[in-house]
């Protein structure tokens, strides 16, 4: 067996339903079942949702006060009054900062924007920022991708004698700030009919409003804030996204492309994946290191040896951010290990003095990967006697409402069920670990902490082909809400597989059943190598896509996780050198079997703690296998002893080795004509001197020496002859015996045939046996699987 590393959850759609829908949009059945899975069970959602041309944006309208909005803001740019956009420092809060600041300075308005740095002012709406505004005579502040918490900001605001509006869609509090406008949409009071929008996408909406129509220019911005954010990807955002992408793979926007070429991004092949792995974090990088101002510059900016510099200098910050994450990430990892175990922890909180604010979110992320529980990663700042966090989740624990939980000792966070960040007092930070694990306790389950691999489906390779995989295409952009399609393909047999890569890291796989086959590739997969037999029904799951080669184009799968679900035979008979067994055989969960004494202190080195001596047929019978690793080290007396040990059990592996020092199966075991003539000899000559002349008969005939004096003892047992100081010679007998009636040609024999059954049997041979001895525990095991489908 191998586990897998996720829990595997295949969505159930019904037959009839793909049916209709493929036929309805002509399109292949695979397509069809991804866009179920996805909530477009009709005809008509489904055409709607892959196809963008005819569709409309809402009226920016149905938001909440946005009529009180646009009249002050028009009203400011009449008079030229200064307007402050406040935005936020990450890609979200840039874009929705940048996409203000273009579309006022388009219609006139006198504007300029402050984004407040993390470090010395934190996140949010700050009084000392507002008091700032007011001496400098700004007289409105719009607030973009932040604001909805800053109750006593806007109070404050308001004592100023500024107007504030607020545009944001993080989660609202019990209780709104009293601002002229809010524009959320999920406001108490909104009639919105999409509430997913990310800051971007709100900020758009008031340029929408402002406008009087849809700001096309602004949706390639727009996109990239909406796809960092990592908002459900449907509705106005799919929108959003989709022409935006379409924008940017043609944009003239000289900041982007000289951002674009310092990625080594090209606009032709920009894709989603493009801006959230290689745009998002580079914009990211300079609000998580210093100000972030130098990202809205690059976005405003129309000066090409400006936005030159500015690209260069965001692109050093990230590589800089990417050590500094690494380093930290290795100190959270410790302190998780050594005073936080898992074993006793289901939520992590863990902090330390001068752990970088601004890349904490992304250490959080990074824990919850490798440990997968809900965690929150703080810098200490021993001189305020404060501590900054971040936070993570994993499914089923909703850290907004939990966080709510502890709203007293959390002076300060806001976020999403998936995300948050807080300020608190430093020696609050143990009522909250303390808190927050009692809470999780009471809401999560052991299954809960078990990372989870959503599937669309389960497919035969028959059914994967380049037109199935290019009409996959048509329900990109993928992101939140429209997940990028992942499928199992279960059972099926393995036609090649090796390590790649220059660390050997990397695996590549090639997979076929009825005469169809798909090659997959899984990077950083490599380790799984050693633990997959090439005779195993492999199961895998990951993401279909077109292999481009030499203009030669061919399906292909990017691996994420396999599975072997039945037992495994891993034939390791021909290693020789015992110290190569370490790098092939699991320390966990493995019985290291003997059969003989001597052999024990031989692997000793170089097997596991659990050794097991098998003594009897009885023995072998009452030891306990189920789900283990077995190593058979040496050759059993018999495979009576070997049917026993297995019969009606179900291990995980079994390694088959069959150590014996000196091997029976080479040396001759004589035939009746060998008898037959040795006989003869003795005959004809009398009694011969066998430790005389034994050497010079066997080599007469061709023989070994063994083989002469094996024959002489089978003899001696039968009462043919007589062996006397080494002299035989043959008796008066005249009984007849059967050569099988000798004790010592019935071991031969039987020793040659284990030999020849265990030994030097193919593997298929010795995996048939096996199958046989194990049928009727593996038939209740396979029964089971069943529920794993």
């Amino acid at each position: 067996m191998l586990h897998s590393r996720t829990r595997w959850i295949v969505r159930q759609t019904q037959e009839d339903k793909v049916q209709q829908l493929a036929k309805e949009l002509n399109i292949a059945p695979l397509v069809a079942s991804l866009l179920i899975n996805r909530g477009m069970d009709t005809v008509e959602s489904a055409r709607y949702f892959l196809l963008d041309k005819d569709q409309e944006f809402h009226d920016p309208f149905l938001m909440t006060d946005m009529k009180i909005a646009v009249s002050r803001i028009k009203e400011a740019i009449d008079k030229q009054e200064p307007i402050l956009i406040f935005g936020d420092y990450d890609a979200d809060g840039v874009t929705s900062t940048s996409v203000m600041m273009m579309a006022l300075k388009d219609l006139g308005a006198n504007v300029q924007f402050y984004i407040p740095n993390r470090f010395t002012e934190g996140y949010g709406p700050n009084i000392p920022a507002f008091t700032h505004a007011a001496e400098t005579g700004i007289g409105l502040i719009i607030t973009v991708d932040t604001g909805i918490s800053a109750v006593n900001e806007a109070r404050a605001a308001k004592e100023l004698g500024m107007d504030l509006i607020i545009t944001d869609h993080h989660e609202p509090g019990p209780v709104l700030p009293e601002a002229l406008a809010i524009i959320h949409p999920k406001h108490p009071e909104s009639k919105y009919p999409f509430r997913e929008l990310a800051g971007v996408g709100v900020a758009f909406k008031l340029a929408h409003a402002l406008y009087g129509e849809m700001p096309a220019h602004l949706l390639e911005i727009a996109a990239i804030g909406t796809i960092a954010d990592l908002v459900s990807l449907k509705g106005e955002n799919r929108l959003i996204a989709k022409r935006g992408i379409r924008k940017l793979n043609s944009t003239q926007n000289i900041g982007l492309n000289a951002l674009f070429k310092v990625a080594g991004v090209e606009l032709p092949a920009i894709t989603e994946e493009t801006i959230g792995f290689s745009i998002a974090p580079r914009l990211n990088a300079v609000g998580r290191l210093e100000s972030a101002d130098p990202a809205v510059d690059l976005l405003l900016t129309d000066d090409p040896y400006e936005a030159q510099t500015i690209a260069e200098e965001i692109e050093q910050l990230n590589k800089e951010r990417q050590a500094i994450v690494n380093d930290i990430a290795e100190q959270a990892i410790n302190e998780v290990e050594t005073k936080f175990p898992i074993s006793e922890n289901s939520v992590i909180v863990v902090g330390k003095e001068g752990w970088n604010a601004g890349v904490i979110g992304i250490v959080a992320s990074k824990l919850v990967e490798k440990f997968y529980r809900p965690t929150i990663v703080l810098s200490f700042d021993s001189e305020k006697g404060q501590a900054k966090g971040s936070a993570r989740s994993i499914e089923g624990f909703d850290l907004f409402k939990n966080l709510s939980e502890c709203r007293d000792i959390l002076p300060h966070f806001g976020g999403h069920p998936m995300a948050a960040g807080m300020t608190l007092e430093l020696n609050s930070v143990d009522e909250l670990r303390s808190r927050l694990n009692k809470l999780a306790n009471d809401q999560l389950t052991e299954e809960d902490f078990i990372p989870v691999t959503t599937l669309d489906g389960v497919i035969d390779l028959k059914d994967i082909s380049l037109s199935s995989i290019e009409e996959m295409q048509l329900l990109s952009p993928y992101g939140m809400g429209n997940p990028k399609p992942k499928v199992m393909i279960k059972d099926a047999n393995i036609a090649g597989i090796r390590k790649i890569g220059s660390e050997q890291n990397h695996i590549k796989v090639t997979i076929e059943n009825e005469g169809s086959s798909l090659d997959g590739i899984g990077f950083g997969l490599g380790h799984l190598y050693e633990h997959i037999s090439p005779y195993s029904k492999l199961s895998v799951i990951g993401e279909l896509s077109i292999n481009e080669w030499n203009n030669n184009k061919k399906p292909q799968i990017f691996l994420q996780d396999m599975a072997v679900h039945s037992w495994q035979l891993f034939d390791i008979r021909s290693v020789k050198r015992l110290e190569r067994l370490q790098s092939v055989i699991p320390e966990q969960n493995t019985i290291w079997i003997f059969f003989n004494d001597e052999n024990i202190p031989k692997f000793r080195t170089y097997a596991g703690h659990k050794m097991v001596k098998i003594n009897s047929i009885e023995e072998a019978s009452s030891i306990e296998l189920d789900h283990a690793n077995i190593v058979l080290a040496d050759l059993p007396p018999s495979k009576e002893v070997l049917s026993n040990l297995f019969s009606g059990k179900i291990p995980a592996r079994i390694y088959a080795h069959f150590y014996k020092e000196d091997s029976d199966y080479f040396s001759t075991l004589p035939t009746r004509d060998h008898f037959k003539w040795y006989f003869a000899l003795l005959a004809k000559k009398g009694p011969i001197d066998i430790k005389r002349y034994g050497n010079d008969i066997a080599k007469h005939k061709g023989w070994s020496r063994e083989t002469v004096d094996f024959m002489s003892q089978v003899f001696f047992e039968l009462d043919f002859v007589k062996i006397n100081n080494g002299v035989i010679s043959l008796t008066n007998t005249s009984n007849k015996r059967d050569l099988a009636d000798s004790r010592t040609y019935q071991q031969k024999q039987a020793q040659y045939t284990l030999e020849s059954d265990l030994l030097y049997s193919s593997f298929q041979q010795l995996k048939d046996w096996f199958d046989e001895i194990m049928q009727g525990a593996v038939k209740f095991e396979e029964a089971k699987e069943e529920k794993w489908t």
